[in-house]
């Protein structure tokens, strides 16, 4: 079972939030089970249950994990083929975030606008490696600060700027013959004293309505490769992640 994984279906998008299915996929995602046994969990007829589970084996989100005989019946287990999900905004295709429509550094907007596309970005790239049987090299850096003052937010802004546009001027090549475009995505905003309620995690697999190319294109850009460690404060991920 995958960590989690990226819905670019529509279709499989709609599934995934009906609340009975986020319910049985979340069940699922504890362990396999057979349509007998989620109803007992989920307060549902048996019947009821094997529709949904259906519906959900159709698009990719439960899969067989086995069977077992019960008297004269035979039970199909099921699984989730993921513990948790993200729908990409390829899944609204038509309305989905364009940070290049506007750009304002200071707008929380523009900053769901650039996170909207890193999710679609990234599940299109994980989709793409996959299907190339490849690693796709990822990193991510993650850490904390508590400005004492917003002067001091201000001036932190100021010179991450200023050193993260002097990295992109040093590096960029747009002519060599070799290279490969990269995106580089900075984000500063406070942190949340307390969560969101936790909704019922809802595994799901399929992704297919993804723009003609865009999942060739994740292909060849999927390699394994090594990114170097920098020594900071927060999360650090460096590996090939073989999906």
């Amino acid at each position: 079972m995958l960590d989690v994984t990226v819905i670019e279906d529509p279709e499989a998008a709609a599934v995934s939030l009906d609340p009975i299915r986020a319910r049985l996929l979340a069940e699922l995602a504890a362990g396999p089970a057979s349509a007998a046994m989620l109803a007992g969990q989920v307060g549902l007829p048996r019947q009821k249950v094997n529709y949904h589970l259906k519906a959900l084996e159709r698009h990719g989100l439960v899969e067989l994990a086995g069977e077992r005989r019960k008297g004269n019946v035979t039970e199909r287990l099921m699984r989730a083929t993921a513990a948790s999900y993200v729908i990409s905004p390829l899944a609204l295709a038509v309305v989905q975030p364009d940070p290049d429509r506007f750009r304002d550094q200071l707008s929380a907007r523009w900053l769901l606008a650039l996170g909207a596309r890193l999710v679609r970005d990234v599940g299109s790239l994980i989709t793409g490696a996959a299907k190339a049987r490849k690693g796709l090299a990822t990193y991510a850096l993650d850490g904390e600060v508590c400005f004492a003052s917003a002067a001091d937010r201000a001036a932190f802004i100021q010179e991450l700027t200023a050193g993260v546009g002097g990295l992109i001027r040093k590096y960029d090549a747009p002519d060599a013959g070799g290279g490969r475009d990269h995106r580089i995505v900075v984000a500063v905003h406070p942190t949340l004293k307390s969560p969101p309620p936790a909704q019922a995690p809802a595994p799901a697999q399929r992704q297919a309505q993804a723009p003609a190319g865009t999942h060739a294109e994740a292909a060849a850009a999927a390699e394994d490769q090594g990114v170097p460690r920098v020594p900071a404060g927060g999360d650090h991920r460096n590996h090939g992640e073989s999906q």
